[in-house]
């Protein structure tokens, strides 16, 4: 039923990651699917803020966190299941959906705390993605 699966993960909050990676490891095993594991690295915004980094810090920052999610996976998804690993940089939702797009998803697997008061009027990733996603979204509540 689902050959790709995208699950989203905040490595910043391993814990908030645990329940939607058991859901989309399950998911992955049940349907024999792909499951491209994502975390997304936040924009540094104005180029003003940018220039008090060294020229090289985004590179290495994409790096690391390259290699922490690397280091998450190993260690909590089975071996044998079919994984790829997706680090973006930008605004959560919307690398989300673009990448959701462009692995043609069948399925967004991602958590979601609960929301305050200032959720329902700016709206979380998760209440984004799935008013925005071409395909079904699982969202796993913490």
């Amino acid at each position: 039923m689902y050959k790709d699966i995208l699950l989203t993960l905040d490595l910043a909050d391993p814990a908030a990651s645990r329940k939607p990676l058991e859901v989309g490891i399950a998911h992955a095993q049940a349907f024999g699917s792909i499951l491209h594991v994502m975390t997304v690295v936040p924009d540094f915004g104005m180029s003003i803020v940018g220039n008090f980094f060294p020229a090289d810090h985004e590179a290495r920052t994409l790096e690391a966190v390259r290699q922490r999610l690397h280091g998450f996976t190993e260690e909590w998804i089975p071996q044998g299941l079919k994984v790829q690993h997706i680090v973006a940089r930008g605004t959560a939702y919307e690398q989300i959906l673009q990448m959701a797009e462009r692995i043609r998803c069948d399925l967004i697997v991602m958590g979601a705390n609960r929301p305050d008061m200032k959720d329902f009027l700016l709206g979380p990733n998760a209440a984004r993605v799935v008013r925005h996603a071409g395909c079904s979204v699982l969202v796993v509540r913490d």
